[in-house]
């Protein structure tokens, strides 16, 4: 069994066939998803995914891409939602340098909002990262995140960062880029890291893993996250499979 940690089954590329999408997982062996929302409409949609199915769950955050739009009032709807049952996470949230529609020290600003609010509520952070590793690193250390913890989702950074994310009580998780083959550092982190440290996602519809990159992702593909981080590890799926669910179990605290 499996459990993609980071899915957006709430994007507009799911509007027609959001059921099919959800039993093709399920007929993958994915047996649970955490839809990530990240603005007013994704976190609406999230939580009614969570609401409507027993084995999804919903993240709650703002963008940073998107943090010149969150006012006040979004991270105050966000700090009451914490206390749904089926929200398990805070995020996505964190720092996104490749895109400049919000400038960095708005970025920051909600950032450090973010993890504070995490704090408060009792939820890990999950960590979106785009050429902003140094500051994100500096951020968390100022913040004192380890008291919480979180994710490196969708993590593309070095063994040395991953080493030390994992030393402020964040786990590192894996998406269809490790699958890809000129993908260097992922596959230096997926047989570097220990299967204790680990987790997997798709980040869906987004980062297809081959042999389907270029098209529309979907959390059913999640297993050949798990084959290729086996093989690079030399050792077989199931035991992939069986660690990394345990963490997220563990890490979204989910019902076993």
């Amino acid at each position: 069994m499996f459990i993609d940690t980071h899915v957006h089954l709430n994007a507009d590329q799911y509007d027609e066939d959001v059921t099919e999408v959800i039993e093709r997982a399920r007929d993958s062996n994915v047996e649970k998803m955490v839809v990530i929302g990240f603005d007013r409409k994704t976190i609406e949609r999230a939580l009614q995914l969570a609401e409507d199915y027993e084995f999804i769950y919903a993240a709650v955050g703002w963008h940073p891409v998107d943090a010149i739009d969150c006012t006040e009032e979004d991270l105050q709807w966000i700090e009451e939602l914490a206390a749904h049952p089926k929200v398990v996470g805070i995020g996505e949230t964190g720092l996104d340098y490749y895109w400049d529609k919000s400038p960095k020290e708005v970025q920051q600003q909600v950032f450090r909002k973010q993890i504070r609010l995490a704090k408060k509520v009792g939820l890990p952070i999950i960590i979106h990262n785009r050429e902003a590793t140094a500051d994100i690193l500096r951020i968390l250390k100022e913040e004192k995140a380890h008291e919480i913890g979180g994710v490196m989702h969708c993590f593309s950074g070095s063994v040395e960062t991953a080493r030390e994310s994992i030393a402020m009580n964040f786990m590192i998780s894996l998406g269809g880029p490790v699958t890809f083959k000129n993908a260097k550092k992922p596959k230096e982190v997926a047989a570097a890291i220990s299967l204790d440290h680990l987790m997997i996602e798709t980040d869906a519809p987004y980062l297809a893993p081959h042999p389907y990159r270029g098209k529309r992702n979907e959390p059913s593909y999640v297993p050949l996250v798990a084959e290729e981080i086996a093989r690079l590890k030399e050792i077989s799926v199931e035991e992939v499979a069986r660690a990394t669910t345990r963490n997220a179990e563990n890490f979204f605290n989910l019902p076993k």
